[in-house]
Protein backbone atom coordinates (compact mmCIF):
# COMPACT_ATOMS: atom_id res chain seq x y z
CA UNK A 1 0.00 0.00 0.00
CA UNK A 2 0.78 3.75 -0.21
CA UNK A 3 0.98 5.31 3.17
CA UNK A 4 1.17 8.81 4.86
CA UNK A 5 2.38 8.17 8.29
CA UNK A 6 1.38 10.77 10.91
CA UNK A 7 3.33 11.38 13.87
CA UNK A 8 4.98 14.02 16.19
CA UNK A 9 6.80 12.64 19.44
CA UNK A 10 10.07 10.17 19.87
CA UNK A 11 7.82 7.57 20.59
CA UNK A 12 6.22 7.61 17.19
CA UNK A 13 9.61 6.56 15.41
CA UNK A 14 9.98 3.07 15.77
CA UNK A 15 6.73 2.46 13.78
CA UNK A 16 7.97 4.79 11.11
CA UNK A 17 11.36 2.73 10.95
CA UNK A 18 9.26 -0.52 11.06
CA UNK A 19 6.87 0.95 8.07
CA UNK A 20 9.90 2.00 5.98
CA UNK A 21 12.45 -1.38 6.85
CA UNK A 22 9.18 -3.48 5.87
CA UNK A 23 9.77 -3.05 2.49
CA UNK A 24 6.04 -4.15 1.49
CA UNK A 25 4.59 -0.65 1.45
CA UNK A 26 5.46 2.66 0.43
CA UNK A 27 5.90 5.29 3.20
CA UNK A 28 4.58 8.13 0.39
CA UNK A 29 5.18 11.07 3.32
CA UNK A 30 4.88 11.76 6.92
CA UNK A 31 2.39 14.24 8.55
CA UNK A 32 3.60 15.84 11.98
CA UNK A 33 3.06 18.76 13.86
CA UNK A 34 4.71 22.17 13.14
CA UNK A 35 8.34 23.09 14.54
CA UNK A 36 7.98 24.17 17.88
CA UNK A 37 10.15 26.09 20.54
CA UNK A 38 12.81 23.81 22.33
CA UNK A 39 15.94 23.96 24.43
CA UNK A 40 16.69 27.32 26.36
CA UNK A 41 17.10 29.22 23.16
CA UNK A 42 13.64 28.51 22.27
CA UNK A 43 14.58 28.20 18.53
CA UNK A 44 12.73 25.77 16.73
CA UNK A 45 12.91 22.33 16.06
CA UNK A 46 11.32 19.85 13.84
CA UNK A 47 9.47 16.92 15.52
CA UNK A 48 11.37 14.11 15.70
CA UNK A 49 8.98 12.10 13.42
CA UNK A 50 9.96 15.03 11.06
CA UNK A 51 14.19 14.34 11.65
CA UNK A 52 13.47 10.99 11.01
CA UNK A 53 11.72 11.22 7.63
CA UNK A 54 13.75 13.69 6.19
CA UNK A 55 16.71 11.88 7.18
CA UNK A 56 15.40 9.02 4.61
CA UNK A 57 14.19 11.33 2.37
CA UNK A 58 10.37 11.21 2.99
CA UNK A 59 8.61 14.63 2.11
CA UNK A 60 7.16 15.89 5.23
CA UNK A 61 3.77 17.97 5.62
CA UNK A 62 3.69 20.26 8.74
CA UNK A 63 0.06 21.79 8.42
CA UNK A 64 -0.84 24.31 11.59
CA UNK A 65 -4.17 22.07 10.99
CA UNK A 66 -5.31 19.53 9.57
CA UNK A 67 -8.37 21.53 8.29
CA UNK A 68 -5.90 23.16 6.41
CA UNK A 69 -6.97 23.23 2.46
CA UNK A 70 -3.49 23.43 1.67
CA UNK A 71 -2.57 20.32 3.29
CA UNK A 72 -5.74 18.62 2.45
CA UNK A 73 -4.89 19.04 -1.71
CA UNK A 74 -1.55 17.76 -1.52
CA UNK A 75 -3.12 14.70 0.74
CA UNK A 76 -5.60 13.94 -2.39
CA UNK A 77 -2.68 14.47 -4.71
CA UNK A 78 -0.88 11.65 -3.09
CA UNK A 79 -3.45 9.54 -2.95
CA UNK A 80 -2.55 7.43 0.17
CA UNK A 81 -4.17 4.27 0.29
CA UNK A 82 -3.96 3.94 4.34
CA UNK A 83 -2.90 6.35 7.09
CA UNK A 84 -1.09 4.43 10.01
CA UNK A 85 -1.43 7.24 12.90
CA UNK A 86 1.29 7.11 16.28
CA UNK A 87 0.66 9.90 18.23
CA UNK A 88 0.47 12.83 15.72
CA UNK A 89 -1.46 15.29 18.56
CA UNK A 90 -4.35 16.79 15.79
CA UNK A 91 -7.78 16.22 15.69
CA UNK A 92 -8.12 14.82 11.81
CA UNK A 93 -11.33 16.68 10.35
CA UNK A 94 -13.76 14.17 8.39
CA UNK A 95 -12.36 15.64 5.06
CA UNK A 96 -8.88 14.18 5.90
CA UNK A 97 -10.41 11.14 7.22
CA UNK A 98 -12.30 10.42 3.92
CA UNK A 99 -9.54 10.75 1.59
CA UNK A 100 -7.68 7.31 2.31
CA UNK A 101 -9.34 4.34 0.67
CA UNK A 102 -8.56 2.34 3.64
CA UNK A 103 -8.95 5.36 6.46
CA UNK A 104 -5.95 6.30 9.08
CA UNK A 105 -5.33 3.72 11.38
CA UNK A 106 -4.07 4.62 14.80
CA UNK A 107 -1.96 3.25 17.62
CA UNK A 108 -2.75 3.58 20.92
CA UNK A 109 -0.96 2.53 24.08
CA UNK A 110 -3.43 1.08 25.81
CA UNK A 111 -6.11 -2.18 25.64
CA UNK A 112 -8.98 -0.25 24.50
CA UNK A 113 -11.40 0.44 25.32
CA UNK A 114 -9.61 1.29 28.32
CA UNK A 115 -8.17 4.60 28.65
CA UNK A 116 -9.12 6.31 25.64
CA UNK A 117 -7.90 10.12 25.01
CA UNK A 118 -4.23 11.68 25.87
CA UNK A 119 -2.32 10.04 28.19
CA UNK A 120 -3.30 6.15 28.66
CA UNK A 121 0.21 4.93 29.89
CA UNK A 122 -0.05 7.62 32.66
CA UNK A 123 -3.40 6.76 33.93
CA UNK A 124 -3.17 2.92 33.72
CA UNK A 125 0.30 3.74 36.24
CA UNK A 126 -2.04 6.25 38.33
CA UNK A 127 -4.80 3.22 38.81
CA UNK A 128 -2.05 1.03 39.68
CA UNK A 129 -3.02 -1.37 36.09
CA UNK A 130 -0.96 -4.92 36.01
CA UNK A 131 -1.24 -5.08 32.52
CA UNK A 132 -1.51 -2.48 29.70
CA UNK A 133 -0.88 -2.95 26.22
CA UNK A 134 -1.28 -1.20 22.96
CA UNK A 135 -4.50 -1.35 20.42
CA UNK A 136 -4.56 -0.45 16.36
CA UNK A 137 -7.75 0.72 15.23
CA UNK A 138 -9.61 2.59 12.87
CA UNK A 139 -10.03 6.39 13.07
CA UNK A 140 -13.48 7.43 13.11
CA UNK A 141 -15.07 10.67 14.45
CA UNK A 142 -15.25 9.80 18.15
CA UNK A 143 -12.41 9.59 20.43
CA UNK A 144 -10.70 6.54 20.02
CA UNK A 145 -13.97 4.66 19.79
CA UNK A 146 -13.00 2.88 16.13
CA UNK A 147 -13.36 -0.78 15.53
CA UNK A 148 -10.44 -2.73 16.76
CA UNK A 149 -7.68 -4.28 14.41
CA UNK A 150 -5.21 -5.94 16.74
CA UNK A 151 -3.66 -5.65 20.44
CA UNK A 152 -0.51 -6.88 22.32
CA UNK A 153 -0.34 -6.89 25.86
CA UNK A 154 2.10 -5.25 28.21
CA UNK A 155 2.90 -6.44 32.34
CA UNK A 156 3.66 -3.18 34.56
CA UNK A 157 6.15 -3.49 36.53
CA UNK A 158 6.27 -2.30 39.93
CA UNK A 159 9.03 0.33 39.46
CA UNK A 160 8.11 1.56 36.42
CA UNK A 161 7.23 5.31 35.21
CA UNK A 162 5.32 6.39 32.39
CA UNK A 163 8.29 6.70 29.81
CA UNK A 164 9.90 3.21 31.04
CA UNK A 165 6.04 1.90 30.17
CA UNK A 166 5.99 3.80 26.83
CA UNK A 167 9.60 2.97 25.36
CA UNK A 168 8.42 -0.72 25.90
CA UNK A 169 5.04 -0.54 24.35
CA UNK A 170 6.70 1.85 21.43
CA UNK A 171 8.42 -0.74 19.94
CA UNK A 172 6.26 -3.20 20.73
CA UNK A 173 3.25 -1.34 19.04
CA UNK A 174 5.77 -0.86 15.97
CA UNK A 175 5.48 -4.83 15.27
CA UNK A 176 1.88 -4.82 16.17
CA UNK A 177 1.55 -1.63 13.59
CA UNK A 178 3.54 -2.82 10.56
CA UNK A 179 1.76 -6.19 11.03
CA UNK A 180 -1.86 -4.41 11.02
CA UNK A 181 -0.81 -2.79 8.08
CA UNK A 182 0.22 -6.08 6.64
CA UNK A 183 -3.26 -7.52 6.93
CA UNK A 184 -5.23 -4.78 5.55
CA UNK A 185 -3.42 -4.76 2.81
CA UNK A 186 -4.11 -8.87 1.91
CA UNK A 187 -7.23 -8.94 3.13
CA UNK A 188 -6.64 -11.43 6.02
CA UNK A 189 -7.42 -8.81 8.85
CA UNK A 190 -10.33 -7.00 9.19
CA UNK A 191 -11.65 -4.50 11.85
CA UNK A 192 -14.20 -5.57 14.97
CA UNK A 193 -16.36 -3.55 17.35
CA UNK A 194 -15.04 -2.39 20.46
CA UNK A 195 -16.30 -3.86 23.48
CA UNK A 196 -19.23 -1.98 25.14
CA UNK A 197 -18.05 -2.17 28.48
CA UNK A 198 -14.74 -1.51 30.02
CA UNK A 199 -14.79 2.09 28.52
CA UNK A 200 -12.45 4.34 31.28
CA UNK A 201 -10.82 8.14 29.57
CA UNK A 202 -7.53 9.24 30.17
CA UNK A 203 -7.19 13.11 29.32
CA UNK A 204 -3.85 14.88 29.82
CA UNK A 205 -2.11 15.25 32.74
CA UNK A 206 -1.95 18.83 34.07
CA UNK A 207 0.77 20.44 36.28
CA UNK A 208 -1.72 20.93 38.85
CA UNK A 209 -2.07 16.80 38.60
CA UNK A 210 0.97 15.79 39.23
CA UNK A 211 1.09 17.43 42.89
CA UNK A 212 1.67 15.12 45.09
CA UNK A 213 -0.49 14.94 48.49
CA UNK A 214 1.65 13.05 50.95
CA UNK A 215 -1.52 12.78 53.08
CA UNK A 216 -2.79 9.99 50.74
CA UNK A 217 -1.51 6.81 51.13
CA UNK A 218 1.95 6.07 49.84
CA UNK A 219 1.19 3.50 47.40
CA UNK A 220 -0.60 6.31 45.77
CA UNK A 221 2.14 8.87 46.44
CA UNK A 222 4.35 6.22 44.77
CA UNK A 223 2.58 5.84 41.73
CA UNK A 224 1.84 9.99 40.99
CA UNK A 225 5.51 9.40 41.15
CA UNK A 226 6.27 7.21 38.55
CA UNK A 227 2.94 7.73 36.48
CA UNK A 228 3.84 11.52 35.96
CA UNK A 229 7.51 10.91 35.38
CA UNK A 230 9.06 12.36 32.69
CA UNK A 231 6.46 14.84 32.06
CA UNK A 232 4.72 16.32 33.52
CA UNK A 233 6.60 15.27 36.10
CA UNK A 234 5.68 15.04 39.75
CA UNK A 235 6.16 18.14 42.65
CA UNK A 236 5.86 18.87 45.65
CA UNK A 237 6.53 22.19 47.60
CA UNK A 238 9.67 22.69 50.13
CA UNK A 239 10.26 26.18 51.61
CA UNK A 240 7.86 27.45 49.30
CA UNK A 241 9.52 26.44 46.64
CA UNK A 242 8.21 23.14 43.98
CA UNK A 243 10.58 20.53 44.25
CA UNK A 244 10.24 17.61 41.49
CA UNK A 245 9.90 14.14 42.54
CA UNK A 246 12.17 12.05 39.95
CA UNK A 247 12.23 8.76 41.86
CA UNK A 248 11.27 6.98 45.44
CA UNK A 249 10.49 3.97 46.07
CA UNK A 250 8.29 2.12 49.49
CA UNK A 251 9.70 1.88 52.71
CA UNK A 252 6.55 0.07 54.47
CA UNK A 253 8.40 -0.74 58.08
CA UNK A 254 8.58 3.33 58.87
CA UNK A 255 5.41 4.38 60.40
CA UNK A 256 6.05 7.19 62.99
CA UNK A 257 6.53 10.20 60.17
CA UNK A 258 3.51 12.42 59.77
CA UNK A 259 2.33 13.09 56.54
CA UNK A 260 4.84 15.11 54.50
CA UNK A 261 7.80 14.78 57.30
CA UNK A 262 11.08 14.94 56.06
CA UNK A 263 13.66 12.27 57.75
CA UNK A 264 17.10 12.67 56.64
CA UNK A 265 19.89 10.02 57.24
CA UNK A 266 23.36 9.85 56.27
CA UNK A 267 22.64 8.67 52.61
CA UNK A 268 18.27 8.33 52.92
CA UNK A 269 15.90 10.84 52.90
CA UNK A 270 12.43 9.54 53.74
CA UNK A 271 8.76 11.48 53.55
CA UNK A 272 5.90 10.02 55.89
CA UNK A 273 2.50 9.59 53.49
CA UNK A 274 -0.81 8.85 54.89
CA UNK A 275 -0.08 5.32 55.68
CA UNK A 276 3.81 4.45 55.92
CA UNK A 277 7.20 6.14 54.42
CA UNK A 278 8.92 6.66 50.55
CA UNK A 279 12.59 7.07 50.28
CA UNK A 280 12.81 10.02 47.92
CA UNK A 281 15.87 8.95 45.34
CA UNK A 282 15.94 11.67 43.14
CA UNK A 283 14.87 15.33 43.02
CA UNK A 284 15.16 18.30 41.37
CA UNK A 285 15.01 21.59 43.22
CA UNK A 286 13.68 24.64 41.10
CA UNK A 287 16.01 26.26 39.23
CA UNK A 288 18.76 23.49 39.08
CA UNK A 289 19.23 20.01 37.66
CA UNK A 290 18.02 16.23 38.85
CA UNK A 291 20.12 15.19 41.78
CA UNK A 292 20.18 12.23 44.57
CA UNK A 293 17.88 12.82 47.19
CA UNK A 294 20.33 12.70 50.15
CA UNK A 295 22.64 15.56 48.10
CA UNK A 296 19.94 17.66 48.28
CA UNK A 297 18.80 17.08 51.53
CA UNK A 298 22.90 17.94 53.01
CA UNK A 299 22.61 21.14 51.04
CA UNK A 300 19.27 22.51 52.21
CA UNK A 301 19.87 21.21 56.05
CA UNK A 302 16.71 19.58 56.88
CA UNK A 303 15.64 20.78 60.30
CA UNK A 304 13.87 18.60 62.63
CA UNK A 305 10.29 18.39 62.10
CA UNK A 306 10.43 20.54 58.65
CA UNK A 307 7.77 19.21 55.77
CA UNK A 308 7.47 18.90 52.33
CA UNK A 309 4.00 19.33 50.57
CA UNK A 310 0.63 19.16 52.78
CA UNK A 311 2.46 22.12 55.78
CA UNK A 312 3.48 24.34 52.91
CA UNK A 313 0.55 24.13 50.99
CA UNK A 314 -2.01 24.46 53.91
Amino acid sequence: MKLVFAGTPEVAVPSLDALIASGRHEVAAVVTRPDAPAGRGRHLVASPVAQRAEEAGIEVLKPARPRDEAFLERLREIAPDCCPVVAYGALLPKAALDIPARGWVNLHFSLLPAWRGAAPVQHAILAGDDMTGAATFLIEEGLDSGPLYGVITEHVRSTDTSGDLLTRLAFAGAGLLSATMDGIEDGTLGAVPQPADGISLAPKIRVEDAHVDFRTPALRVDRVVRGCTPAPGAWTLFRGERLKLIQAALVPDRTELAPGELSAGKNTVHVGTGSHAVELLWVQPQGKKPMRAADWARGVRIAPGEHVGTADVG
